[in-house]
C-alpha cells in the first residue's frame, strides 16, 4: 500500500511538530522536580485534595457534565457569570477547542514568536496557517502583531503574561490590540500565570471580555492552584462563544474528581496568597543569584524565569547540556548524593537557614551551573 492509498489527515496535521513536555521520571530518582513545568512548590490546597479524595470514591458515577459546581466556584471568585465560563481538561484543551470551532482551511491565526507552543499545535491542527510576530525584549510587541493581521485572520493569541519568557504587557497594550483588529477576528487571552501578577497596570482581560463581543480569556488550574495532574482549565466568553464551544467539548470532559478539587481550591484564598507571597520573594533572589554569576535574565512577573546563556565556546547553553547528568544528580528531592554538603555551601554563602524542598533542587542547580560555567574554558 502506497502512502496515498492510505487514511491521510487533514492538511497541517503533519507540520505540527509534537508537544515536548518535561520528563516525569529519571533512572535512580524517587521524585523529579520538573522546572521546566513551573509547577507550584507548595502543591494543592490541602481542601482541594481532601474534596478530590471524597469523590474519589464514587468513581462508578459520571461527572456532572456542565461542571456546574466548578463554574459556580469559579463565578464567586471572580464575580462572574457562570454562564459564559466553559470548563476543560486544561487550558490546552480549551485553546484546542477554540481552534476547532472558528478556524478553517485557508485561515490564519497570529501568534507571538516565543509565545505557548500549543497555539501553533491547535492552529495547524485545525487546517489553518500559523503566523508569528516578532517579540520587543522578549515582550509581546502590539504593533508588531497588528502587522501581521491580513484578511485572513480569524484569531489572535496572546499570552500574557507570556510563557516561557514571563513578560507581559498592560492593559492598556491589550486594549490597543483589540482595538486593532476587525470584529470578526477572536482575541484569545491566555492568563495561565495571571494570579502571580503584582503590576498595578496588569489585566488578566476580564473587563474586556466582559465589553467586548470578540475577546475571550483562559485561565488553569495548574500553575498557582496546584492541580496540573488533574488537567484543568477554564475560559470565559461572550455568550455566543460559549455556546459555540459548548456544542464540540466532549459532555463528561471534566471528571467529577477534578471538579470537586477545582472547585475547593479556587475557594481556598490563603492557600493562594501564601503562593504568591512564596514566589515574590523567591522570584527575586533566584533572579539575583542567577544575575550574580554572569547570566541574563529576562525580567519576570510568573513563576518561572527565562534565562539567557552566552554564545561563549564552553558557556553556550547547547554545551552546558553536556553535563545534564550532574544537573539531574542534583535535581533531587531529600537525600541526594552530596546534598547536605552542597546544600549547607549554599546556605552559608547566602544565610538562609532553611530551603523549601524544590527551592533546595534549584539552588543545587545553579550551583552546579555557577562551577560549569566557571570551570569550563571561555
Amino acid at each position: 500500500m502506497t502512502v496515498l492509498e492510505r487514511p491521510q489527515p487533514r492538511p497541517g496535521v503533519l507540520k505540527i511538530q509534537a508537544y515536548v513536555p518535561g520528563k516525569s521520571s529519571a533512572p535512580g530518582v524517587a521524585k523529579v522536580f520538573k522546572l521546566s513545568s513551573n509547577e507550584t512548590p507548595l502543591g494543592a490546597s490541602p481542601a482541594a485534595i481532601e474534596a478530590y479524595g471524597v469523590v474519589g470514591r464514587r468513581l462508578e458515577d459520571y461527572p456532572d457534565g456542565a461542571s456546574t459546581d466548578l463554574r459556580e466556584a469559579i463565578g464567586r471568585a471572580f464575580g462572574l457569570d457562570p454562564q459564559r465560563i466553559v470548563c476543560g481538561a486544561g487550558s490546552d484543551d480549551i485553546l484546542n477547542l477554540l481552534a476547532r470551532a472558528y478556524l478553517k482551511d485557508g485561515d490564519e491565526a497570529v501568534h507571538t514568536r516565543h509565545g505557548f507552543l500549543v497555539y501553533p499545535i491547535a492552529t495547524l491542527g485545525a487546517g489553518a496557517t500559523p503566523v508569528a510576530a516578532e517579540e520587543t525584549e522578549y515582550t509581546a510587541d502590539v504593533d508588531a502583531m497588528l502587522a501581521k493581521v491580513t484578511a485572513r485572520t480569524r484569531m489572535v493569541f496572546l499570552a500574557n503574561p507570556n510563557n516561557p519568557t514571563g513578560t507581559y504587557i498592560p492593559f492598556d497594550e491589550v486594549k490597543r490590540l483589540h482595538a486593532g483588529l476587525a470584529k470578526n477576528v477572536l482575541l484569545v487571552i491566555d492568563a495561565a500565570y495571571a494570579e502571580y501578577v503584582r503590576r498595578n497596570d496588569y489585566e488578566s482581560g476580564i473587563e474586556l471580555v466582559a465589553t467586548s463581543e470578540n475577546v475571550v480569556m483562559t485561565r488553569t488550574f495548574s500553575k498557582i492552584y496546584g492541580l496540573a495532574g488533574l488537567r484543568l482549565g477554564w475560559l470565559y466568553g461572550p455568550a455566543h462563544v460559549v455556546d459555540a464551544i459548548n456544542r464540540i467539548r466532549g459532555p463528561f470532559n471534566v471528571g467529577a474528581p477534578s471538579i470537586a478539587a477545582g472547585a475547593a481550591a479556587i475557594g481556598d484564598t490563603a492557600h493562594v496568597e501564601r503562593a504568591r507571597q512564596h514566589n515574590e520573594k523567591w522570584l527575586a533572589w533566584t533572579t539575583e543569584e542567577v544575575t550574580k554569576i554572569g547570566l541574563k535574565v529576562t525580567p519576570s512577573v510568573g513563576n518561572f524565569i527565562l534565562i539567557h546563556f552566552p554564545e561563549t565556546k564552553g558557556k553556550s547553553a547547547k554545551e552546558i547540556g553536556a553535563i545534564r547528568k550532574q544537573f539531574r544528580d542534583l535535581m533531587l528531592g531529600n537525600g541526594a548524593p552530596g546534598d547536605d554538603t552542597q546544600l549547607g555551601s549554599l546556605r552559608a554563602l547566602s544565610g538562609v537557614a532553611r530551603f523549601p524542598a524544590r527551592v533546595k533542587c534549584a539552588l543545587l542547580a545553579w550551583n552546579a551551573l555557577e562551577s560549569a560555567l566557571a570551570d569550563r574554558p571561555a
